[in-house]
């Protein structure tokens, strides 16, 4: 069975898009999915995405990481979904999807895609990070000198640490100079460095302002792939209105044969 496939990037993270609203395409297949991610034998990149049909939103998004799990919310992902289903006429501007932590807004302004996030009320603050949850699980901790940082041996540490459980944690690495915020990520599942993290970009953005480290709630995250954009609402307990905002290209169409 031949099956289309796109191929988007969202400042770095890159992945395959499939339009499978018939219902053709096998998810219970991690083998193929993790092949299809695999680069340099396969197509290559950070995860699959499958949009579906659902009777109640414009569509709804499955997420894959590159082993070929299904995962927990991606928001680079989610920008690209958003984008792919205004590419493929499902719609033209804005839409309402569900994802894996509930459902999701997007808009759409050329290459510019804004996706609102799930509310954030649970913050845990430790002494030398802090851990939230923006779609998935992840721990922000502030450094020195972040070019320097080894992401992989230092984030490896942290992601396997027995107080986050079986299926661990991701790690942002984040420091300000003069108010200009860099980010670098350990993301679990692709365990490796990852050139941008949607979700991680929220939760430095919240973390740094949860403890006082920023007082603005308009926030650009550079990541080695890009900025992106977070913006929300606080009302002491409570972060609402949360929008993850930066570019999304294609790159590419093709077929694989399965």
């Amino acid at each position: 069975m031949n099956i289309n496939f796109y191929k988007y990037q969202a400042t770095g993270n890159d992945f395959i898009l499939i339009d499978d609203r018939e219902e053709k395409f096998n998810i219970k297949d991690s083998r193929l999915i993790k092949g299809l991610c695999k680069r340099r034998l396969g197509i290559g990149s950070d995860g699959l995405i499958i949009l579906r049909c659902h009777p109640e939103y414009n569509f709804e998004m499955i997420f894959f990481n590159s082993t070929g799990e299904r995962s927990t919310f991606c928001g680079n992902g989610a920008r690209c979904i958003i984008s792919f289903a205004r590419d493929i006429g499902i719609i033209s501007s804005e839409c309402t999807f569900l994802a894996y932590d509930g459902v999701h807004q997007g808009r759409v302004d050329g290459e510019n895609i804004m996706l609102r996030m799930s509310d954030v009320k649970e913050i845990d603050v430790r002494k030398e990070y802090v851990i939230l949850d923006t779609g998935s699980p992840h721990l922000v901790k502030i450094v020195d000198n972040i070019s320097k940082i080894d992401v992989i041996h230092d984030g490896r540490k942290l992601r396997y640490d027995e107080r986050f459980g079986d299926y661990g944690i991701n790690v942002n690495f984040t420091e300000i100079i003069e108010g200009n915020i860099s980010m670098r990520t350990y993301e679990r599942g692709d365990e490796m460095e990852s050139l941008s993290c949607g979700t991680g970009s929220v939760a430095t953005a919240i973390a740094l302002y949860e403890i006082k480290k920023i007082d603005y709630r308009s926030i650009t995250i550079k990541t080695r792939g890009g900025s992106l954009k977070v913006t929300f609402n606080h009302d002491g307990s409570i972060y609402t209105n949360i929008w993850l905002n930066g570019n999304v290209k294609l790159l590419y169409k093709g077929m694989f044969t399965c």
